[in-house]
This record gives C-alpha cells, sequence and structure tokens, in this order.
C-alpha cells in the first residue's frame, strides 16, 4: 500500500494553541515538545513482573496495530510488530512477531530481547538493560543501558499503511554499537495460532532486505532498513509461552519463524531504521517517516482545537494523550456511498 503524506484528510493541519508562559508550550502558545505522560524507570522495567504487564499499542487508522510488552515478551497472540489489515478495517494478520535484538560493546554482548518459553523458562533476560520505558505521544521508546552508554528504539507505524517502523539509535556513547537482529515472523489470523510444523514460507534478498511470501497467494512483506546487511534464515522458534492466553483459558504458546537476521552499527548521529511493510516501496528514512507520525499526532490536536477552541487553551498532558487514544478506534471503512467513510473499531486486541 502506498504511503499518504501522514495525516487523514478530515483533520485539519492547524497546531494546537496553548497558554503563553505554559511550560508544554513556548511562548508562541504553539505546542514545543512531546508528551511523556507515561514514563517507566528501572523500578517498572527491572522487574519482570511489572514490566511483562505493562502493554502498549500504536495504529494505523486502518485497522492495522502493533503491540507487545514493555519488556519486549510475548503474552499474547494479538502482538506482534506488524499485524496488517490485509483488507482494512478487517482482515488483519500477524506478520511480523518480533525482533529478537542483540548489541555488542566494548568486547560485551547486551542482549536486549526476552523470551519465556513453554517450560516456563526465559532466555534471555533483556529487560535487565532496559534503562527506562516512555510514550512519546504515542510513540513507545525504549532506552537501554549498555555500560555507560545508552542506546534507544522507538517504535511506530505510518499512519493509513501498514507499515511499521523500529528504530535504533545511540544517545550516549563515543564509539559504535554493533546490532544483530533476528527476524520472526509469522503469517495468520490475528486471532490464530501458528504450530511451524513443516511449513517453508519463500525467503528472497531484495534491495535493503528480504522479501517473505508466506505460501502461494499469500500477500508478500516486506523487512528492509537504511543501513546494515541482511542474511536469510529459515528456523522455527517453537513454544512462545503466551500467559495472558492462558489466563483466558485459550491456547497458551505457539511457534513463529526466524527467517533473517540483520547485522549493523549505530552511533551518535547515525541511527539504524527497519520498515516492516506489505508494501515494497516503503520509505526506510527513519528521520522523515517520524516526521510524518508526528505531523499527524499534531494534525489530531489541531481537528481539537478547532472543535473545542475553549478547552484546547488549557488542555493539560493527559487530555493530549486521550486525544491520541481515541484517535486509534478511528480506522477507514470506504463504501460505493462514501468512498472517504470512517468507523468506530470495535477495539484491540481480541475483538474483531
Amino acid at each position: 500500500m502506498a504511503q499518504t503524506g501522514g495525516h487523514r484528510q478530515s483533520h485539519p493541519l492547524s497546531l494546537l494553541p496553548g497558554r503563553r508562559g505554559d511550560p508544554w508550550r513556548g511562548d508562541s502558545g504553539v505546542r514545543t515538545r512531546v508528551s511523556t505522560l507515561i514514563d517507566f524507570g528501572r523500578d517498572v522495567c527491572g522487574d519482570l513482573g511489572q514490566a511483562e504487564t505493562r502493554e502498549w499499542l500504536v495504529t494505523n487508522g486502518l485497522g492495522g496495530y502493533a503491540s507487545g510488552t514493555v519488556a519486549g515478551l510475548l503474552t499474547r497472540r494479538y502482538h506482534g510488530l506488524l499485524v496488517a489489515a490485509l483488507k482494512p478495517p478487517v482482515g488483519r494478520t500477524l506478520l511480523v512477531a518480533k525482533l529478537d535484538e542483540t548489541a555488542e560493546h566494548g568486547g560485551s554482548s547486551y542482549p536486549l530481547f526476552t523470551n519465556r518459553w513453554r517450560d516456563g523458562s526465559i532466555s534471555v533476560h533483556g529487560y535487565r538493560h532496559l534503562e527506562r520505558f516512555r510514550l512519546e505521544d504515542t510513540v513507545p521508546v525504549w532506552t537501554y543501558a549498555l555500560a555507560d552508554d545508552l542506546l534507544e528504539k522507538r517504535v511506530w507505524m505510518e499512519p493509513e499503511a501498514n507499515t511499521t517502523y523500529v528504530r535504533f539509535e545511540l544517545t550516549r556513547g563515543p564509539s559504535p554499537v554493533a546490532l544483530s537482529i533476528k527476524a520472526l515472523v509469522n503469517y495468520r489470523d490475528h486471532h490464530g495460532n501458528t504450530r511451524g510444523n513443516s511449513w517453508k514460507m519463500n525467503v528472497t534478498v531484495e534491495d535493503r532486505g528480504l522479501c517473505v511470501v508466506a505460501y502461494d497467494g499469500a500477500v508478500p512483506f516486506h523487512l528492509r532498513s537504511d543501513r546494515g546487511r541482511w542474511e536469510t534464515a529459515h528456523d522455527w522458534h517453537w513454544g512462545f509461552d503466551l500467559a495472558e492466553e492462558r489466563a483466558r483459558g485459550l491456547e497458551d504458546h505457539e511457534d513463529h519463524l526466524h527467517i533473517g537476521t540483520i547485522q549493523g552499527t549505530v552511533e551518535e548521529g547515525k541511527p539504524l531504521t527497519i520498515a516492516l511493510s506489505t508494501d515494497p516501496k516503503a520509505s526506510v528514512d527513519g528521520a522523515k517517516a517520524l516526521e510524518r507520525r508526528t505531523h499527524h499526532q499534531r494534525a489530531l490536536l489541531g481537528a481539537f482545537a478547532k472543535a473545542q477552541p475553549a478547552l484546547a487553551k488549557h488542555v493539560s498532558a493527559w487530555v493530549e494523550q486521550t486525544i491520541f487514544a481515541a484517535d486509534q478506534f478511528i480506522v477507514d471503512r470506504p463504501s460505493p456511498k462514501d468512498p472517504n467513510g470512517q468507523s468506530v473499531i470495535a477495539g484491540y486486541h481480541w475483538f474483531g
């Protein structure tokens, strides 16, 4: 699906006015920084019992989404980095389950991911390197401590496209950090469950990444990056434990396929961006993609300001966050009578 300019046409593009002297906004009255209303430190991030019960969600306005836990642990069948709406706003299909990242720096290895397996074992404890988790407006941000250096990861979706971006940035550190990132994929209805068995997907190398075709007739999807070197693989990882599914009385383990690994480096001022998409032409320019996400969020606040000008002058961070949350439930639903029609989706995760 082709990308758009990053906002829905029904939303005005004016910025939200604010109070002069408000630390949330500059003297011009224009919003000057993002909301970090949700912000967890080591007390939550370093405690698996807490970090695996805090969940995040980003959406694309088509019915597609990405979601997971602060710890990076899968606990629901609905967790994944790319759940694409192949027949918007329905046909929601898990394509990319997760990325398992390992950082190499200063002669030491830092696994940043965490998996719990069917037998209850945990391998590895990547959450122990997680210094901070925060939500910048709608964008989840993880900050990992690599000795004295800090590495940040951001995840967001392209508005109006089945595209998820994952961006790694070294925010403190004098020397480059090497990253090895394993991509684990699937291809199933987001209500479903997969057993790998003898299922073999077609994985091919393309410009800047990999193309995956799960079976004949399946929608191809792409994993591409702005930098780094991709290597193909085909290795089923069996028995991811899904604790929340067990709590619901449902099947509580699943398999995902490792289809490739990207090797790359990040250094200050040179981040690494990975695009996960059904669009073979999805941009891998992380900076511009994040600008489009920010533009979309500002448009939402502009719509609120136009509808409620008096309230907008005194809006607080939690009200802004509520506006962003409400937008996640508004999806495009075109019809012959209204090609620009929209609808309110029942919800995430286990609703249709």
